[in-house]
């Protein structure tokens, strides 16, 4: 069994320090330093003001205005104190309660782990899946509109009153068949080159330009905003933040507080960027999609043929085709899709806007832009 320890002497009045040999004795410990001096430090009087904290040097001190020191990188030193003089060491730190101390704080840090992901994987979806029915339209709407203008903020919106006439039709042709619906929709064009749309909380529905501008027929569209109305109607894009986001928007909800607003708005932005919804929300969103535009009197068609065309355009869903990326197993949703619309029974559909030429309509930032920029020309240029 070890008795004797090695370390630096520091007598506190010079910056030298001396290599030194530590005795532990029944009352005190026995010092000698190289130069040959021999100290005793009673027990009462040793201070330790380092070493309690793993991979941390030892440092005992000796003395008032001026205490001596010892440093010393074993911390056995400290165990053997414990053991040769208990009663007299208790103000020192003991290793052996360390090792008991990190044992409890991993126990600890498990089961806060454990707790966490039961809470995350039943409690919080469970808990928001119990209360989305119950939350109310207010509250979905102001989340919604704080969500639109960190992700669609006025300045990338993209606005003509023909156009958007034309297209909030649509929405309407499509609405008029939930005529039970609490939510008034708001359709929002942003001047995007991603092939994207998304469904915001309490009736937004956002279209990037460059979705916009890959539709070939109004009925195409028809499809996406059908997709898109579902995740609202059927509040699978509010259950989705809720069960993604902090406790306390889900709390929020439950009391119908808004207070922060903001705060939640961009918290629910930023899951709604990364969202993906389960498989069972799009094929609901897909069913009930599909069931809205026959309903409508609106061919069916369209919305199988925008998914094929994007699919045929980039089969490995790379590159920007962000709608298809974040809508997996498209070949198979496609294929239930034309088990749909193969039924019997369905309408005649009625051809949407054919007085109109859709590659106009569809051009709505682009004529934005080109009205933004006759503006910002001055008039004798125009002129000539």
């Amino acid at each position: 069994m070890k008795t004797v320890w090695t370390g630096y002497y520091l007598d506190g009045r010079t910056a030298a320090r001396q290599r030194a040999t530590i005795m532990p004795m029944q009352n005190g410990m026995r010092v000698t330093t190289e130069s040959g001096q021999t100290l005793s430090w009673p027990y009462a009087e040793i201070r330790q003001t380092q070493g309690s904290y793993a991979g941390e040097q030892v440092r005992l001190e000796f003395g008032a205005e001026l205490p001596e020191a010892l440093l010393v990188s074993d911390l056995s030193l400290l165990a053997a104190l414990h053991r040769i003089a208990p009663d007299q060491t208790k103000h020192l730190h003991d290793p052996s309660r360390r090792r008991l101390r990190v044992k409890l704080t991993l126990l600890a840090g498990l089961a806060v782990v454990v707790l966490v992901a039961v809470l995350y994987v039943w409690g919080i979806p469970g808990l928001a899946r119990a209360a989305a029915p119950y939350i109310p339209v207010s509250w979905e709407e102001r989340l919604g509109s704080a969500v639109v203008e960190e992700l669609a903020p006025e300045e990338r919106r993209c606005e003509d009153p023909f156009r958007e006439q034309i297209l909030d039709g649509l929405v309407a042709t499509l609405t008029a068949t939930t005529p039970e619906s609490p939510y008034e929709i708001e359709l929002i064009v942003v001047n995007d080159a991603d092939i994207n749309a998304f469904a915001a909380p309490g009736g937004y529905i956002v279209v990037f330009q460059g979705l916009l501008e890959r539709t070939e027929t109004p009925e195409q569209l028809a499809g996406v905003l059908a997709h898109e109305l579902q995740h609202i109607l059927k509040r699978h894009t509010t259950r989705a933040i809720l069960e993604h986001t902090s406790t306390g928007i889900l709390l929020a909800a439950i009391t119908g507080d808004f207070s922060g607003a903001m705060t939640y708005g961009i918290e629910g932005a930023r899951t709604l960027g990364m969202l993906k919804y389960s498989r069972t929300h799009e094929e609901e969103a897909d069913t009930e999609g599909m069931r809205m535009l026959i309903a409508a009197g609106i061919d069916p068609a369209g919305m199988i043929a925008f998914y094929q065309v994007l699919m045929e355009k980039s089969p490995h869903l790379s590159g920007p085709l962000a709608y298809l990326s974040t809508h997996p197993r498209t070949e198979e949703r496609i294929q239930s899709l034309k088990a749909l619309a193969a039924q019997p029974g369905h309408p005649q559909p009625v051809k949407l806007f054919p007085d109109f030429d859709w590659h106009q309509i569809r051009a709505l930032c682009q004529a934005q832009s080109d009205q933004r920029k006759r503006e910002a020309t001055p008039a004798h240029k125009r002129l000539r």
